[in-house]
């Protein structure tokens, strides 16, 4: 999904049909709402407190959070909340990923977390900077320009980092950066 953090409230203004479908809630529910409403009595408000941070310092962030689906049924989510840039450097959106955990997901987010230090620990240097670049929101010709290099070989390093990481898209290039601490 992803918010508008030009309007109040940071509304979300695109929802995919796997996000309806993780939260029962139909698209027209969704848009023009700030993703406050999976929360309820037990989430964990520590959690949404670091949501906010991030949000607030336009900083990628990735919790464990406990969230509730439109028939009231309390669901694990792995959240990820990350800034996309435009090409001026101006904050453009948020993007919101959500994977369901299960109730045991506390071990199986630690594991995942493990997983993803060891693998980014594994890049030459110069992927690493990619990646921590990748995260923070920048775009291709952003990170050609902070690393001076051209813009082709970043694109190079963003492939070679999905290959060589195993993940299909750049939303999981990024979980898997955010999950590793970068």
């Amino acid at each position: 999904m992803l918010s508008n953090p030009r309007k109040a409230d940071n509304p979300l203004e695109v929802a995919n049909q796997a996000f309806c479908d993780l939260t029962g809630y139909a698209e027209g529910e969704i848009l023009g709402r700030n993703c406050r409403f999976l929360s309820g009595a037990a989430t964990e408000p520590w959690l949404t407190e670091r949501i906010r941070e991030g949000v607030r310092n336009r900083k990628s962030v990735l919790v464990d959070i406990l969230n509730y689906k439109k028939d009231g049924s309390p669901f694990r989510n792995a959240v990820l909340v990350t800034p996309l840039f435009d090409g001026n450097g101006e904050l453009s959106w948020f993007l919101g990923s959500q994977v369901e955990l299960g109730m045991e997901s506390t071990a199986v987010f630690s594991g995942r977390r493990e997983r993803a230090i060891l693998a980014v620990n594994t890049l030459p240097p110069r992927q690493r900077q990619v990646l921590e670049l990748i995260a923070k929101g920048l775009l291709n010709k952003q990170i050609a320009w902070e690393l001076k290099i051209s813009e082709k070989t970043v694109k190079m390093h963003r492939a070679l980092l999905m290959e060589r990481l195993g993940v299909p898209t750049s939303a999981d290039l990024i979980r898997l950066a955010v999950e590793a601490g970068l």
